[in-house]
């Protein structure tokens, strides 16, 4: 993990998301009919939605296209997905300077390879328990929680509570 590196959690508004392994465990379902399948957990969804509704944003960057992860991108209201990206870094600097997006406003979750210079590049870099050695080396943060597996909630719920954002996003769950 990075060392002495200070970061303002209250300055994170984007949140960039791998898919496969990150907001999936990583898992592909193929059908006889050459048609896949992906598992997505519900905990990771609602993360993101606690995300936006707290003024956050997201943009999904996948290594692989599937209609599948347009679908669930479509679900959850996130608007900026680019798929089929073998080189990670160059489609998301070109991403932020056309939204003129500073880095150090982004945190990006990955598990890969792919994901090492988009982690290192932006200022909150995590991967996910279950990422190679290799990422887990360059990130700010390593999950407890697996791909697939709650661990973009485990994200959000930390930058939010780092932030000061939590406590007014909880106060139309406790209601009493």
């Amino acid at each position: 993990m990075k060392k002495n590196k200070t970061i303002d959690f209250t300055a994170i508004n984007w949140l960039v998301l791998d898919v496969d392994g990150v907001l999936t465990d990583g898992t592909i379902m193929l059908r006889g009919d050459g048609s896949e399948s992906k598992r997505f957990h519900l905990l990771d969804g609602h993360g993101i939605k606690l995300w936006m509704r707290a003024g956050g944003d997201v943009t999904l960057l996948s290594g692989r296209a599937s209609m599948a992860t347009q679908c669930r991108a479509d679900q959850l209201n996130i608007k900026h997905v680019f798929e089929d990206c073998r080189q990670k870094l160059p489609v998301l600097k070109e991403f932020l300077d056309r939204l003129q997006i500073d880095p150090e406003h982004v945190a990006y979750v990955g598990d890969d390879l792919l994901d090492i210079p988009g982690v290192r590049y932006v200022g909150f870099g995590v991967a996910v328990a279950n990422a190679v050695q290799e990422l887990k080396d360059q990130a700010d943060y390593i999950t407890t929680r697996s791909g697939g597996e709650g661990a973009v909630r485990e994200v959000v719920e930390y930058i939010l509570k780092r932030g000061g954002k939590w406590d007014a996003l909880m106060a139309r769950y406790l209601v009493t």
